[in-house]
């Protein structure tokens, strides 16, 4: 494009591939990483890019409000149900559980189909049996109803994997931050709308309706109708109104031929090959883990240790979840901005004092006594919590392109797997020192970064790693100077004149 006068350089930059559905964008888009785009222009709906941004957090955050639904309301379940601490535990480890498979079989049937009909697909599971949470009667019909809900959690790896293709390498971390960030809001909103507004609302109604049964039993059994609700009918808009990439549909390029559709097992075993990816999801399970059980354990938390209301308890609890608003964007933005200035490298170091000072700040709140030190300190963490996660998910585009999907589902069950794993802790030890261990084993799995080395990029202390093409033997200068001819040649053949399109589309090409 440099050849270019800068009028050109710019309409070239928005117009497509000769093999993607429309002939132009709204964004600024790189051919060379099938039209992904170079920007992101929030407060753009436009069809594909943005379109997809914004489809992409909002199935998330729905389907989170729809996970998290029932957790400020578990202490009226234990009450009317007349349940131990230990299966209310009990649940909620069945209720993470249940998204570590369908994170790694969503995360291969992106690669496979996209992420629209999947993410439409985990919607629409999640969304029925959510608007049921009311007919549980037993501990055992709890833990099942949350592990099916859990199926939620499978939102995550569409919403990164939908992004990760809709934006280019060098800004998909901030792309990818800000798209869960705002999808994890989700846990958050679930805490205020359902815990601080609809549980006492619905009590309102059934005691003026004089009701002789308990209000706040019928109230926790009527609320989460409504988010279930929500995201059954979302479902139909996620598939009629947004796009899998940037040239269009998986399924119809299938059935043009331009795309080829490998077997899952191809997928996973080339994901699983990598030791990148095991580490990724290890340090995963250290950040979306504690926020996975940090949101299960804040509001009974806070009631049990300060003796405070339901409603007051699941509105403090909130507080975590709402840092996701610009937390984990900023985590995301500055991952980016650590590889402007020392490629991956900055990336590493960055996500190594997020996980550090996330376990720093988990000990401290594990300590802290007054109810005022407590909301600071678990916003605080919170802050490095999500920071941490935008950190991880700025570096998985770079393990291998063209299995993000399967790589992104790999590293999200290992958040929910680290989340099983904190809560069988909460379920067998006290809040306080369930939390300190917890952090300690943050600040312990932040050294992993050191051994992260991604092919063609610098670890934390060690040099570039090369590729299977950069053990070729150099260019002679003769043959350097062939090169950049026909590259020459080539462009000045795209190029006819300067009112010329860059690219030929093919007939019949569809501007959307």
């Amino acid at each position: 494009y440099s050849q270019l006068p800068p009028h050109l350089q710019e309409q070239q930059m928005h117009l497509a591939s000769w093999d993607s559905k429309f002939e132009a964008y709204a964004c600024r888009v790189d051919q060379s990483q099938e039209d992904s785009s170079v920007e992101i222009p929030l407060f753009s709906m436009a069809r594909p890019h943005m379109r997809a941004f914004h489809f992409a957090w909002l199935t998330f955050f729905f389907a989170f409000l729809a996970w998290f639904s029932i957790t400020p309301l578990l202490s009226e379940v234990q009450n009317s149900l007349n349940l131990t601490k230990e299966q209310i535990w009990t649940s909620s480890i069945f209720g993470v559980a249940g998204a570590v498979i369908s994170r790694c079989l969503s995360g291969v049937f992106c690669d496979m189909y996209g992420a629209r009909l999947i993410s439409a697909a985990a919607l629409f599971i999640c969304g029925i049996p959510t608007m049921c949470t009311g007919l549980v009667n037993t501990s055992i019909g709890l833990s099942i109803l949350r592990l099916m809900i859990g199926i939620a959690g499978s939102t995550f790896v569409t919403c990164q994997y939908w992004t990760s293709t809709m934006f280019t390498r060098e800004v998909a971390g901030t792309a990818n931050a800000l798209a869960a960030g705002w999808g994890n809001l989700g846990g958050g909103i679930a805490q205020v709308l359902v815990g601080s507004m609809l549980f006492p609302f619905f009590k309102w109604i059934y005691i003026s309706a004089g009701t002789t049964m308990d209000p706040a039993e019928l109230s926790w059994r009527t609320c989460c109708i409504i988010p279930g609700l929500v995201c059954t009918v979302f479902t139909f808009f996620v598939i009629r109104y947004s796009d899998d990439c940037p040239k269009g549909n998986y399924c119809k390029r299938q059935k043009l031929g331009l795309m080829q559709n490998q077997s899952p097992m191809k997928y996973f075993k080339s994901a699983l090959s990598d030791h990148n990816t095991w580490i990724m999801a290890i340090q995963y399970g250290c950040c979306f883990g504690v926020e996975l059980t940090t949101t299960n354990a804040a509001a009974l938390y806070f009631k049990e240790e300060f003796e405070l209301s339901t409603e007051v308890s699941a509105a403090i609890a909130s507080s975590f979840g709402w840092m996701n608003l610009f937390a984990r964007g900023l985590g995301g933005f500055l991952s980016d901005v650590s590889n402007v200035y020392s490629g991956m490298r900055g990336r590493l170091i960055w996500q190594l004092v997020c996980f550090a000072l996330e376990g720093i700040f988990v000990i401290v709140f594990s300590r802290v006594r007054s109810l005022a030190g407590a909301v600071t300190a678990l916003m605080t963490f919170s802050l490095f919590v999500q920071g941490a996660e935008g950190s991880t998910f700025g570096i998985v585009p770079y393990l291998n392109p063209g299995l993000t999907g399967t790589i992104a589902g790999i590293i999200g069950a290992g958040g929910n797997a680290g989340a099983v794993i904190f809560s069988i802790l909460f379920r067998q030890l006290g809040y306080r020192e369930a939390f300190f261990w917890m952090g300690a084993a943050t600040i312990a799995i932040s050294t992993l970064s050191c051994l992260v080395w991604i092919r063609g990029y610098q670890g934390l202390f060690l040099r570039r790693r090369l590729l299977s093409h950069d053990v070729k033997p150099p260019m002679s200068f003769e043959e350097s100077q062939a090169a950049q001819l026909s590259r020459t040649q080539n462009l000045d053949q795209t190029y006819l004149n300067d009112d010329v399109k860059a690219v030929v589309k093919r007939p019949g090409s569809v501007v959307e």
